[in-house]
């Protein structure tokens, strides 16, 4: 195609359908340029984004402190791999681990990746410290998670779309009703002595915004720590102040033996992820054993620590806590027999639809994206709204007013 020649949304569209995998179904918008809440597609429609990248982009888009960061590093020095020292990577793990509080920090570039070395370094933990037989190593995972794609992580999926067809599966793991601390102590009791770890979500955001009742972290952790099981939160989609605290933990005091980090790590800019855990983990992986060849590179570390001093010094968890509950507030006050429940925590928030033939989770979205608000349904009759941290309350009220418009069109 002639560079002269102006391409539609549609022209992306054909070409992605004709060169891609069919491994995702878009929504219908082609966006071309992002800045702080707002996305504007090729023909150029503004529209507010109600995604963030699943809460990637909690600093909001091309935020120009990250960006800077990234551009100046860039400029100087983007990878050498871990056979060398690097001049960014030292000072990045001071400032992540003390910023989280914990001794050590192991970089990886993906949510996926950061889930897996978690898992491998609990295994590790359990042979090594725990004394259990390498062979008889167990994990506890939760119903409805969603941690990542890969085949030991949609092993634990309950999710056939995830793992159906992908067999042999990965063996080790137990799978428990989540919210349900009965459950895993239960399972303890027949199986402490061969688990290493309990691996949960705070709020499992993919199921659909699924908030467990209170006291249920502080619950398990307190059952973990009786059957020494280490106790690991993945905190990729919900960790970086999306709920209102840094952390989805720190709303019931948890501190988890292993945090699992990505997606705002870098603010949408780069892959980051990173776990995080004391010594008496952490140490049990020695040189050799487990590495990434971007894992930690200086690009990462510039970005990372961008990213997480805009979250403390916009005070965005701050501001997640208090533009949350209006927007469920504003939520709550739609009078539409579409909606049956509206949930969640800080800005992870959820409407719950029931679905209708023309008036579906998948209808509504569509027709926020007509009035320009982006979202997208899960588990098809869920849609999660989770707008970049960086969002103004008069920018909020602005977006849940053509939420609102969206929802009067069916009626």
């Amino acid at each position: 195609m002639s560079k002269d020649v102006k391409r539609t949304s549609q022209d992306f569209i054909d070409l992605e359908a004709k060169y891609g995998a069919h491994n995702y179904q878009p929504l219908p918008a082609v966006l071309d340029r992002g800045e702080g809440p707002f996305l504007w597609d090729v023909e150029g429609k503004k529209y507010f984004d109600f995604l963030s990248a699943y809460s990637a982009v909690n600093q909001g888009h091309c935020h120009p402190k990250i960006i800077n960061a990234l551009i100046e590093q860039a400029k100087k020095l983007t990878l050498t791999s871990r056979a060398f020292y690097n001049s960014t990577l030292g000072d990045y793990e001071k400032f992540i681990t003390e910023y989280f509080g914990y001794d050590k920090v192991l970089p990886m570039n993906t949510g996926a990746e950061a889930v897996e070395t978690a898992l491998k370094l609990a295994r590790r933990w359990g042979v090594v410290k725990k004394g259990i037989p390498n062979d008889d190593v167990k994990i506890i995972c939760c119903e409805n998670n969603f941690h990542g794609r890969t085949i030991t992580i949609v092993t634990m999926s309950s999710d056939p779309d995830s793992y159906a067809n992908y067999g042999p599966l990965t063996p080790g793991f137990i799978r428990i009703p989540y919210n349900d601390a009965d459950a895993l102590e239960n399972v303890l009791k027949e199986h402490g002595k061969t688990v290493a770890g309990f691996l949960l979500e705070p709020i499992q955001g993919e199921a659909g915004v699924f908030v467990p009742d209170d006291g249920y972290l502080a619950k398990t952790k307190a059952i973990c720590e009786k059957y020494n099981v280490l106790f690991i939160a993945d905190e990729v989609q919900t960790g970086i102040a999306r709920t209102g605290k840094l952390l989805a933990c720190d709303h019931e005091n948890v501190r988890p033996d292993i945090i699992i980090l990505g997606k705002a790590l870098s603010g949408g800019v780069i892959p980051v992820s990173a776990v995080l855990a004391d010594d008496d983990i952490m140490l049990t992986i020695k040189p050799g054993e487990h590495g990434s060849t971007f894992g930690g590179f200086p690009l990462a570390g510039k970005v990372a620590t961008a990213a997480l001093e805009v979250v403390r010094d916009e005070k965005l968890a701050e501001r997640a806590e208090y533009l949350g509950k209006i927007f469920r507030s504003e939520m709550k006050s739609i009078k539409s027999d579409m909606i049956q429940l509206v949930r969640g925590k800080g800005m992870l928030n959820a409407v719950v639809i029931n679905n209708k033939p023309g008036k579906t989770a998948l209808d509504v979205c569509m027709q926020m994206k007509e009035l320009g608000v982006l979202a997208k349904p899960t588990h098809g009759n869920i849609i999660r709204f989770a707008p970049p941290l960086i969002i103004t309350e008069e920018q909020l009220r602005e977006a849940i007013e053509l939420v609102k418009e969206a929802f009067k069109k069916f009626e």
